[in-house]
C-alpha cells in the first residue's frame, strides 16, 4: 500500500509540475506558410528524458521542444505517452529531416531518426499534415539555446 501511494505521489508531481517557460518556434513551409506553435524548451537531461509523458491533453498550436548539445541520430518512444503526437526532426540548419505523425500512445516501439538532428518538435497528432508541414521545411526559434544539464 505504501508502495503504491508514493508511486501515485510521484505521477501526481510529474502532471502538476510547473510547465517550462512557454517560447515561440516558427514553421515556415516551402509553399510560404507560416505558422507558430508555443512551445516548452527541454534541453536539461531529466526534461530530454520525460518530455510528454503523462500528459493527458496538448492543446492546438503548442508543444515541446527537445534541443540536444550538438546535431546526431535520435530515437524515441511513446511510453507513459498518453496522447497521439507528431514528431518533427530537425537538421542543424533549422530544416526539417523527417516527421512520424500520430504516434501511438503508450507504444515502446522505437522511433529513430538515423539523421543527425539538433532539435525534435512534439506537437498534437495531425498538426503537421493539417498544415501541410514537410521534410525541407524551415523551424525558428528566435532565442538562441545551449544545451545544460549533459550527464
Amino acid at each position: 500500500m505504501k508502495k503504491r501511494f508514493c508511486a501515485l505521489l510521484l505521477v501526481l508531481a510529474f502532471n502538476w509540475a510547473a510547465p517550462a517557460k512557454a517560447e515561440t518556434v516558427r514553421v515556415e513551409t516551402t509553399q510560404g506558410s507560416s505558422y507558430l506553435f508555443k512551445v516548452e524548451i527541454a534541453k536539461s537531461h531529466d526534461a530530454l528524458a520525460k518530455g510528454l509523458m503523462f500528459r493527458r491533453h496538448l492543446p492546438v498550436n503548442t508543444g515541446m521542444l527537445f534541443i540536444y548539445d550538438k546535431p546526431k541520430p535520435v530515437t524515441f518512444w511513446m511510453k507513459n505517452t498518453f496522447i497521439p503526437l507528431d514528431m518533427i526532426f530537425i537538421r542543424e540548419d533549422g530544416t526539417i529531416a523527417k516527421i512520424v505523425e500520430k504516434t501511438k500512445p503508450r507504444s515502446e516501439k522505437h522511433i529513430p531518426c538515423e539523421e543527425p538532428v539538433l532539435w525534435v518538435l512534439e506537437v498534437k497528432g495531425g498538426e503537421s499534415a493539417k498544415r501541410a508541414i514537410k521534410a525541407g521545411d524551415k523551424v525558428v526559434l528566435e532565442q538562441k539555446h545551449k544545451h545544460v544539464d549533459q550527464k
